[in-house]
């Protein structure tokens, strides 16, 4: 046995002392790993990306889908949600047809129309419970009746949002096709304001009160209320591709029941939820004030008087057959729509449980 000097000694100990550290060191490090990943691993997974295509441009009529984002309806569901905007010249069944979207907001009447046609598209819910299209002429242009329009420059917006119109003229005796001009009505009033047209087409909840609020009164305007005429259809829609529902049914049920949340919750906080949708608008495009009215508007038409929260997006049976016929009344489309068929009830069920 070797001799050790008491400085030796104390150089040993020191080197048991690290060496024992390292150790348990290397012990404990492996059990700490597992424990961050098991607490942090559900919030690492990704997200699935949808895509979501709106009608038109961002404004109050998609607070839902905006609020949805915002307070993280989505995120809680798996899901990193694009919000793609629309206008005058976006064909939503196309881009959802054709896979730039995963999902769109269209009209009912444009859905049947697209089905007739032999998109495959369906609906998951249904979003707007009835019409809000009016048609709108100055009292200076001397049109008190429907007839009065023969002859006339009719704007609307076409696309995918024309069909109203179409019926319209129809049921007051008129060939869209030989008895007006029909323009095609772009993102503004302009048209309107500097009688370019004899009549414009406006929502309740927008383009009525874009006109409201640039000084004209309702006493100087000649107001055709679309649902009152009796061919008032179904309006937003959420639609999606057949086989895309079939093969991404839980994704399907994730992102109505998402959005589903998102309206409710934009309708019982609408001061917070038009914050977001000012947050999202084109600069200078709109005002608060505006999103205000607008989200007012739509709240009516999406949660109307004795809806629960629960019915929001809910497929009322009436409504889509009184659609439906009018859209084949009225040669919008060829052949009685199957709405068994284009309702993917089973989606919007499973979203509200």
């Amino acid at each position: 046995m070797y001799k050790t000097s008491k400085s030796g000694l104390l150089v040993l100990v020191l080197m048991l002392v690290v060496a024992m550290l390292a150790a348990c060191s290397t012990k404990t490090e492996p059990s700490a790993e597992p424990a961050a990943a098991s607490a942090g691993g559900a919030a690492e997974q990704p997200l699935t990306k949808v895509k979501i295509q709106l009608k038109w441009v961002p404004q109050a009529q998609f607070a839902g889908i905006y609020a949805a984002k915002e307070q993280g309806f989505f995120a809680d569901e798996g899901i990193d949600a694009e919000i793609i905007p629309g206008g005058p010249d976006i064909v939503i069944e196309q881009q959802v047809v054709n896979g730039a979207a995963d999902v769109g907001i269209t009209g009912v009447d444009s859905l049947l129309v697209s089905r007739d046609n032999g998109l495959p598209l369906v609906s998951l819910a249904q979003i707007s419970q009835k019409s809000s299209y009016r048609l709108i002429a100055k009292k200076s242009a001397g049109i008190t009746d429907p007839a009065q329009m023969k002859g006339k420059k009719v704007s609307t917006w076409f696309g995918s949002q024309q069909f109203q119109v179409l019926a319209f003229m129809e049921k007051n005796g008129l060939d869209p096709k030989k008895d007006i001009e029909l323009v095609k009505q772009g993102f503004t009033m302009d048209q309107f304001f500097n009688d370019q047209v004899d009549v414009a087409t406006a929502t309740i909840y927008n383009e009525y009160h874009v006109v409201l609020e640039s000084g004209v009164q309702e006493s100087d305007l000649d107001v055709f209320n679309i649902e009152d005429a009796g061919v008032g259809m179904l309006e937003d829609t959420l639609i999606a591709k057949k086989d895309w529902v079939d093969s991404n049914r839980d994704l399907a049920v994730k992102v109505t029941r998402a959005i589903l949340k998102g309206w409710n919750y934009a309708i019982d906080n609408q001061e917070e939820t038009v914050d977001t949708v000012m947050s999202n608008v084109t600069d200078g495009s709109t005002t608060r004030e505006h999103q205000v009215t607008m989200l007012a508007e739509i709240a009516k038409l999406i949660r109307p008087e004795g809806f629960t929260e629960q019915q929001v997006g809910s497929f009322v049976d009436e409504s889509f057959a009184r659609t439906a016929d009018i859209a084949l009344n009225y040669g919008l489309i060829k052949k009685a729509a199957n709405l068994d068929e284009a309702l993917e009830k089973s989606i919007y069920e499973e979203a509200v449980k």
